[in-house]
């Protein structure tokens, strides 16, 4: 199961589902059709002894059969289960079952709507195969854009997959929103779509469709490629946590945080080596590490006070310390010891400092 799926299941998984039981509900259906068909169609859904579900050609290995005619008897079965007496008397639960997709957002990845409807594997087949033989069901395929997704209304369906792919278009390659702004985002693309549909559970699940956006521990959101999305190591743990500081943190702090907020074992010494080879991250003073997205500049303390003197132009030593301090944890002595280096800078007769 997709990451994203795994996580939104356990968030929003609705643990009322439905008030019939599906296995009286399949058994009863499954009842009067032939044996030949049933067998064919518990083999395919998974639906005799274990989960198992068969593929057409172990199906038709073992009847001395091929894949077509197995597909054919499958076909055939689940036309004979939708002319049955028990089919149309059950009309009353497909209809309970369209409720509760309704009421998912009329439109729901097939992964959550299976686990919100049973816990266990051979439940989850019973339910896929009444969505199969539903007349009121329509499954869209797994797609490079999308994950497999049912749904009950079409017009829904198109609205919600156009909505996504614009609401991807318009997120930066690799910057994060937090969860609200992109909430906020999205129901801006949502504008056609009913209003009893913009609750922000029914929103969760509606962007679990897409492959393409994604969040991260920090329920931040954006393109599912982003670094700030995607944490695959140390490096980005650590990015995330320092972020959430929101100010420079020692690196074995950083170290520290990590095993807190996401359960990972980070040594100090590896989450310091990844500090120093990650270019998000600028020293800013003795194993202090800040982000460069908030406007810190890489370089040693002699750097930052040329690159001050060169944007803001000469400065008295008071007004030099000011503007390095604020990017640059440092003593004072350090910043001066610079300063007075005569081979990089130049004190002028009115007290102000000019780079060599």
């Amino acid at each position: 199961m997709p990451q994203k799926i795994k996580k939104l299941n356990k968030n929003m998984t609705n643990t009322t589902g439905v008030t019939f039981d599906s296995a009286t509900l399949v058994k009863k259906l499954l009842s009067d059709v032939p044996e030949r068909a049933r067998n064919v169609l518990m083999c395919r859904f998974g639906l005799g002894n274990t989960a198992s579900r068969e593929t057409l050609e172990s199906i038709g290995q073992r009847a001395g059969i091929t894949r077509e005619r197995v597909r054919q008897i499958e076909n055939a079965g689940l036309g004979m289960v939708r002319s049955l007496d028990s089919f149309q008397n059950a009309e009353p639960l497909f209809e309970e079952l369209r409720a509760y997709i309704l009421a998912q957002g009329g439109i729901v990845s097939e992964e959550h709507l299976l686990a919100s409807l049973s816990p266990s594997e051979i439940g989850k087949n019973r339910f896929r195969f009444l969505l199969v033989v539903g007349s009121t069901f329509f499954r869209e395929r797994e797609t490079d854009d999308f994950y497999a997704r049912w749904h009950v209304d079409q017009n829904i369906a198109e609205q919600v997959h156009s909505a996504l792919s614009r609401l991807y278009a318009s997120l930066p390659d690799e910057d994060v929103l937090p969860e609200s702004q992109l909430i906020d985002c999205f129901i801006e693309e949502l504008k056609e779509v009913n209003d009893a549909y913009r609750d922000e559970a029914v929103l969760k699940r509606w962007l679990a469709l897409s492959k393409h956006i994604d969040s991260n521990q920090l329920s931040e959101w954006g393109r599912a490629t982003s670094p700030a999305i995607r944490t695959k190591g140390i490096r980005d743990y650590a990015y995330l946590t320092v972020k959430r500081a929101g100010h420079p943190m020692h690196f074995s702090e950083v170290a520290k945080v990590i095993g807190e907020l996401f359960a990972k074992k980070a040594h100090i010494a590896t989450t310091h080596n990844e500090l120093i080879k990650d270019k998000r991250f600028v020293l800013v003073g003795r194993g202090l590490y800040a982000l460069k997205e908030w406007g810190y500049a890489p370089g040693v303390v002699r750097d930052v006070i040329r690159e001050v003197l060169q944007q803001d132009g000469p400065l008295t030593k008071e007004q030099i310390l000011k503007k390095v301090k604020k990017v640059r944890f440092v003593k004072e002595n350090t910043i001066l010891v610079n300063l007075n280096d005569t081979h990089y800078f130049k004190r002028k007769k009115d007290d102000t400092y000019i780079p060599v």
